[in-house]
């Protein structure tokens, strides 16, 4: 057999297709926390390496990022998703994913059944389209990312803070941990793929050190998606689907774990779970806030 390999796309044997991805999605845009106790979040997402970098005009709502990661804190009063927060916990509440044309998105998105998650945009504040998520949560789509972005219009720089702080360890976006109800991995893994495009990884290719439950990859490749239902035994109404945890991908797991731990960061160490070349676990902050270091080749 001839063994250089061919690109059976181009010799007319076999059509191998490109994965769909009708939104035309390009990885996360922004993930939004909601919380009470702004503050004390701040100092949780500034230990990871994020920092302020802008305040919005009119809300108190604040950017931090690092690299190429944005980070939005919600602690407006007047929403109602801060306001139903229990004990000041911090909640992920909204992801947004970006996409070739915003408003065509969200359009289709209804179309195969999703439900819109209304605007609260005031006057002169941007309106970004968006259905509900998990729980209470929301997926955003966002178009303006490049050139011109979102954040040049309802935001306001903080000074002397690089807007274009370099991320530490070289951390960026892996992906979400999703908490679903008994029984639910099929419901969801049908939405994500019927909605977004996403696509089920076998279950023999995992990633970190917390490998339960079902993973799908997004349509650009760009992040993963993991899907976790209750251990079983668990009464299911002390397990509401939610967003639960945000995965950041490293080069190198054990340099950033000891970069992070000279910040402050506590890890997860135990004889089940402790840090170790494919991944890390940080210790619960605020009662809800922990962020899972995943190996992740350059």
């Amino acid at each position: 057999m001839n063994a250089t390999p061919l690109n059976l796309s181009t010799h007319g044997r076999e059509a191998v297709p490109e994965m769909p991805n009708r939104l035309g999605i390009d990885g996360i845009e922004f993930i939004e926390y909601v919380c009470s106790r702004p503050q004390a979040l701040g100092q949780v997402l500034e230990n990871m390496g994020f920092r302020p970098v802008a305040r919005h005009r009119s809300r108190e709502v604040t950017l931090y990022r690092q690299g190429g990661m944005n980070l939005i804190l919600n602690a407006h009063p007047d929403d109602a998703r801060v306001s139903a927060t229990v004990g000041g916990q911090p909640v992920i509440a909204a992801v947004a994913l970006r996409v070739r044309d915003a408003g065509k998105a969200h359009a289709r998105c209804i179309e195969l059944g999703a439900w819109d998650a209304p605007s609260h945009a005031q006057a002169m504040e941007l309106h970004i389209p968006a259905i509900r998520g998990p729980g209470a949560s929301r997926f955003y789509f966002v178009d303006r990312w490049q050139d011109f972005s979102i954040y040049d219009i309802d935001f306001v720089p903080i000074p002397s803070v690089d807007p274009a702080l370099p991320a530490l360890a070289g951390m960026g976006y892996f992906g979400l941990v999703q908490y679903i109800g008994d029984g639910r991995s099929a419901d969801w893994m049908a939405y994500l793929e019927h909605m977004f495009d996403f696509t089920a990884i076998p279950d023999q290719q995992r990633f970190g050190i917390l490998p339960k439950g079902h993973l799908m990859r997004s349509p650009c490749g760009g992040f993963l998606w993991q899907l976790v239902e209750p251990d079983p035994g668990m009464d299911d109404d002390s397990a509401p689907e939610a967003l639960q945890r945000i995965g950041l991908g490293v080069p190198d797991v054990a340099a950033a774990v000891r970069l992070l731990k000279t910040r402050g960061v506590e890890f997860v160490e135990s004889s089940q779970l402790h840090p170790a070349d494919r991944g890390a676990l940080t210790r619960s902050a605020l009662g809800s806030v922990s962020f899972e270091l995943v190996h992740q080749a350059l």
